[in-house]
C-alpha cells in the first residue's frame, strides 16, 4: 500500500512531457530570470529508458521521481513528495556523483525555461530545459539559446551523474 501522500500524487496521474535541452549561447537570459531554486539531486536507479531520482530543493523539500522513456520525444513521469530526512538518508545510496545546480525560471512567449547553472565538477555548464505538452517551433525559441542537445545523451542529468563529463563541447 502506498503512503497517503503518495496516493494523492498517484491519483493525480502521471505527466506526459516533451523535453528539449539547449546549451546557452548568451547570458541575456539572466535579465528575464524570475526565480532561483538550489537543487541537489541524485539517482538511485538508472536503466534503459528509466530512472529513479531524488531531488532536494532549497534544503527544504524533497521529491522522488520515476521517469520512463518510450518511442518519440515524450516521457512518462511520476513524482512523489518524500520527507526531507528520508531523502537525506537515501543520498548515501546515490549512484555516481550528486548533481548540484541552481535552477532559474525564465519565461519567453509564455513558455517556462528552466536554466540550470551547474556547480562542482560540472561548474561552467549551463543548460536550458523546455518541458511542454507540445512541440515549440524553432522560430518561437529565445535568441539566447545555443545548440540543441536534446538528442545528445551526455547532457541528461542521469548521464551527468553517472558518466564522463561533457568536454570542450560545452
Amino acid at each position: 500500500m502506498l503512503p497517503s501522500h503518495a496516493l494523492t500524487a498517484y491519483q493525480q496521474g502521471m505527466a506526459k512531457e516533451i523535453e528539449r535541452k539547449f546549451l546557452i549561447a548568451d547570458p541575456a537570459w539572466r535579465a528575464s530570470a524570475h526565480a532561483a531554486i538550489r537543487i541537489r539531486q541524485f539517482y538511485l536507479a538508472v536503466g534503459t529508458g528509466r530512472t529513479v531520482r531524488v531531488r532536494i530543493s532549497n534544503d527544504a523539500e524533497a521529491t522522488l521521481t520515476l521517469k520512463f522513456s518510450g518511442a518519440g520525444p515524450g516521457r512518462d513521469e511520476f513524482e512523489y513528495p518524500v520527507p526531507l530526512a528520508q531523502a537525506l538518508e537515501m543520498e548515501a545510496f546515490a549512484l555516481g556523483r550528486v548533481i548540484k545546480k541552481t535552477r532559474h525560471h525564465v519565461t519567453h512567449l509564455n513558455y517556462l525555461y528552466e536554466v540550470d547553472v551547474f556547480e562542482g565538477e560540472l561548474d561552467g555548464l549551463v543548460i536550458a530545459e523546455l518541458e511542454t505538452p507540445d512541440i515549440v517551433p524553432d522560430e518561437n525559441l529565445p535568441s539566447w539559446l545555443g545548440r540543441d542537445v536534446t538528442q545528445d545523451g551526455r547532457y541528461y542529468n542521469a548521464a551527468l551523474a553517472l558518466g564522463e563529463l561533457p568536454g570542450s563541447s560545452r
